[in-house]
């Protein structure tokens, strides 16, 4: 369902970028708009396939089919390189026409096109001056995010099915259980409404700080936002913290055998959460070493602290909760 869903919002991507690239084809290579074209009916077929053979456990021509899901898991991963490339560019032209004048940015676009062999008379012609090729423009660039993460969750599935080729499942160990969800039942409701709540608060929280960090001259109303953004995101932090330790304890007190058989999902599962959690623990440690050298220090600079030990605290519980859980045998 997930990858249905990035799909699709992959495939609106791929519109939007014909639609852009196609505003200007007299002055672009031919595999430009042939790109975003390749890439939607192999958006389209790896989701098909995906959904039929996902549960698959192949026995037969194994070394061509782990061929065959190794180009695809890299042919994944190159997309998703690619658009994560095409992002960051697109990002750094956005704030370099924003901090200089129309003039020499359009004399680097000329350099640049000379370089890269364009006509230097189409400069002009490239640019996206009406109004349809600016909503393709802004469309394909806001709808990036999804393709990235259609890449990197069809990766996960295909490296899956690649690791269960030739794989004996032992049916003695292996349980079936059938989850039952009761919206009503305990407190599967209230945990629901208070997770709701929270993510309608931080989407209202998130709006107002951009809009007033990036419309606001004043630096006052921008320490506002700041002090806003940080109190809400150290009160949440503080809660989750506080929820996966509570879950980490009741779990100390469950009967339920440790599952140690060999699940490659669950593998994957595993790497891929400390694998990100690298990331946010990066991204603290240099915030708590970019406060701490910094000077003045002021009360935006020790929420700032506080949220970046909140963040890797967070991540080491709830990585602990979750990996726990994975290993939990059924009821």
């Amino acid at each position: 369902g997930g990858l249905i869903l990035f799909a699709i919002f992959s495939l609106v991507m791929d519109v939007f970028k014909i639609g852009y690239y196609s505003s200007f084809y007299s002055c672009l290579s031919a595999i430009k708009i042939i790109y975003p074209i390749v890439q939607a009916i192999f958006v389209v077929v790896q989701t098909y396939f995906l959904w039929v053979s996902a549960k698959d456990c192949i026995h037969v021509h194994l070394n061509i089919t782990r061929c065959g899901l190794m180009l695809t898991l890299t042919t994944n991963l190159a997309v998703w390189m690619s658009a994560v490339t095409d992002e960051s560019v697109h990002k750094a032209h956005s704030k370099l026409k924003k901090n200089m004048t129309e003039e020499i940015f359009r004399w680097l676009l000329k350099e640049r096109s000379q370089r890269v062999g364009m006509r230097s008379s189409s400069v002009e012609e490239c640019n996206c001056n009406s109004q349809i090729c600016q909503i393709f423009k802004n469309g394909y660039f806001w709808l990036y995010p999804f393709n990235i993460e259609y890449s990197l969750f069809a990766s996960a599935m295909v490296y899956v099915m690649w690791k269960n080729v030739g794989r004996f499942i032992d049916h003695h160990s292996h349980h079936i259980q059938r989850l039952k969800f009761r919206l009503f039942r305990r407190t599967f409701f209230v945990g629901i409404m208070l997770g709701l709540i929270i993510l309608v608060s931080g989407l209202g929280v998130l709006i107002l700080y951009e809009v007033q960090v990036n419309s606001s001259t004043e630096s006052s109303k921008k320490s506002q936002a700041l002090t806003m953004y940080y109190v809400f995101n150290i009160v949440c932090l503080s809660l989750m913290s506080l929820v996966c330790i509570g879950g980490s304890v009741i779990y100390r007190f469950d009967k339920r055998d440790m599952d140690r058989h060999k699940n490659p999902t669950r593998t994957l599962d595993v790497a891929l959460l400390m694998g990100a959690a690298l990331g946010q623990y990066a991204i603290s440690y240099y915030s708590i070493v970019a406060i701490v050298a910094s000077t003045p220090r002021d009360t935006i600079s020790a929420l700032n602290l506080t949220y970046a030990l909140l963040m890797i605290a967070q991540h080491t519980f709830q990585n602990i909760f979750i990996i726990e859980g994975l290993h939990r045998q059924p009821p």
